[in-house]
């Protein structure tokens, strides 16, 4: 019997993941483990709930004795538990380096006394490359992180490297470039954009707009997480990139025309502190081992709108009735925006 041990597996692209993994693999048993913070909810795992093959723990990667417990039994470590935002790490840095460095180094700690452990999956991103002006950054690539999520998530990745190099506990390291689809927190710009402007609401850009991200879609990360559980090599890097880079005023103004609204609900703000102008992956390592993406830009986006679009149960309530979100969209978007011209 495999089994797997999600962290952060309530979030978006860990529940995406824990859902993907038990339909793929039909002998496989899911252990999700979650502290439930904001951004984590048990409602991204509603299909899944009356599942036999999966069980979902609430507690704390820092928590030692709980991690080390569900370490112990696993096969496969994925880890995706981490805060995430940048915008949330510019306002607040020391949560990010507590749970997603401290929070790496406890479930280490745990994985080197794991008898079974096959694969230690440590999730990073794009972002610990920092700007890339040109050209595509490759696993060998210097890390120049900028924000401190991005150096959070630097430092974890170095951590986690570490465990392979002088331990050998059996670690690999993705990267992955921007994530869209399902079940996303409405703070990320893409679930942002669409619920806002499908309540007319104005949608927030960031300084000129011409800022690139590369779009992955969940799915697809999902997808080659489960290969590199099966063939990846211990003490590899590998990037994660949906090769579909796009200009964030593009993306908006694509938002707009699937939701049917007009561009006068774009809002300029002021720019993100040290806002990263590109991100780009150089993906031809993971490539080699037969990864292809199922999902093309414009569909994957088309979907995702109509996903929250049918789904206003689910992120509704977040927007309207949160008011931690509340006072966070406040201070973000709205204080910022005062004076700047459209």
């Amino acid at each position: 019997m495999t089994h797997v041990l999600v962290t952060g597996g309530a979030g978006f692209i860990g529940s995406n993941f824990v859902k993907y993994i038990l339909e793929m693999h039909a002998d496989w048993h899911v252990t999700t483990l979650d502290k439930l913070t904001y951004a984590g909810r048990l409602e991204n795992l509603e299909e899944v709930r009356d599942v036999p093959r999966h069980r979902f723990v609430e507690g704390d990667i820092c928590n030692r004795d709980a991690a080390t417990a569900l370490v112990q039994d696993a096969d496969f470590v994925v880890h995706f538990a981490a805060e995430t935002h940048v915008d949330r790490s510019i306002l607040s840095a020391g949560e990010f380096i507590h749970t997603d460095v401290f929070g790496t180094f406890v479930l280490l700690e745990a994985a080197r006394q794991a008898p079974r452990l096959k694969r230690f999956v440590q999730i990073s991103t794009d972002e610990v490359y920092g700007s890339v002006a040109e050209g595509a950054s490759r696993e060998t690539d210097e890390l120049r992180p900028r924000n401190p999520y991005a150096a959070s998530k630097a430092g974890a990745d170095r951590l986690a490297y570490s465990y392979w190099a002088t331990y050998r506990v059996p670690v690999i390291i993705t990267r992955a470039s921007n994530n869209y689809g399902p079940h996303q927190f409405p703070e990320k710009v893409i679930p942002l954009f669409i619920t806002n402007a499908l309540h007319d609401l104005s949608l927030p850009l960031y300084g000129d707009g011409q800022n690139v991200r590369d779009w992955l879609h969940v799915r697809d990360h999902c997808a080659a997480l489960d290969l590199l559980l099966e063939k990846s090599t211990p003490g590899e890097v590998y990037n994660v990139g949906g090769g579909n880079e796009v200009k964030n005023i593009d993306l908006t103004h694509d938002i707009l025309t699937l939701v049917g609204k007009p561009p006068s609900l774009i809002q300029p703000v002021a720019d993100r502190l040290g806002h990263d102008r590109r991100y780009s992956l150089d993906t031809a390592k993971i490539r080699t081992l037969g990864w292809t993406q199922a999902h093309a830009f414009a569909d994957g986006l088309a979907e995702t709108v109509e996903w929250y679009t049918r789904n206003e149960w689910w992120w509704r309530p977040i927007k309207e009735q949160d008011l931690a979100f509340r006072d966070y969209y406040r201070q973000q978007y709205e204080e910022r925006g005062k004076g700047v011209k459209g």
